[in-house]
């Protein structure tokens, strides 16, 4: 049997600018609500949460971007998901990264090699791609956050 591999790394994604010039605050629960058993409901929700100084240290830097593809799900990254992509940092092993091969955008978690670099994608649909010398690769951002509809 023969197992074909998807070889289309390339997603598309949608860019867009941040507007953090005003806080988005949102009503936050004093008390964290459990994922394992149920305990009892507090109802003071006092606490205000600014999304913007919550999610995003660079605003002048940082874009939000919706993913389109199914090669990063095994990281939780779904088609339609909202990435929060931070320009300024600088991306290390193992990072999940917005980077632009040979001219066309895509995401998927970086490996630095001494040598070498591999973009990898966390569904085993799609083969690691290593990027070669003639391979024109910029890593336009470190995906921070991820936006995602249950």
């Amino acid at each position: 049997m023969t197992i074909l591999k998807n070889i289309q790394h390339r997603l598309v994604l949608e860019l867009y600018a941040i507007d953090a010039s005003e806080p988005l605050t949102l009503p936050l629960f004093e008390s964290n609500i459990p994922a394992g058993f149920p305990s009892p409901a507090d109802d003071t929700m006092e606490l205000k949460l600014d999304l913007n100084k919550h999610l995003i240290k660079h605003p002048s830097t940082t874009f939000y971007a919706r993913v389109n593809g199914y090669s990063m799900q095994d990281a939780g990254i779904y088609d339609g998901d909202i990435l929060i992509v931070d320009r300024t940092m600088e991306p290390r092993e193992n990072d999940v990264v917005v980077c632009i091969l040979d001219g066309d955008y895509t995401v998927k978690r970086v490996h630095l090699g001494k040598d070498e670099i591999f973009l990898q994608a966390a569904n085993d649909a799609y083969e690691p791609i290593k990027v070669k010398e003639d391979n024109r690769l910029s890593i336009w951002g470190v995906v921070t956050y991820v936006i995602h509809k249950p």
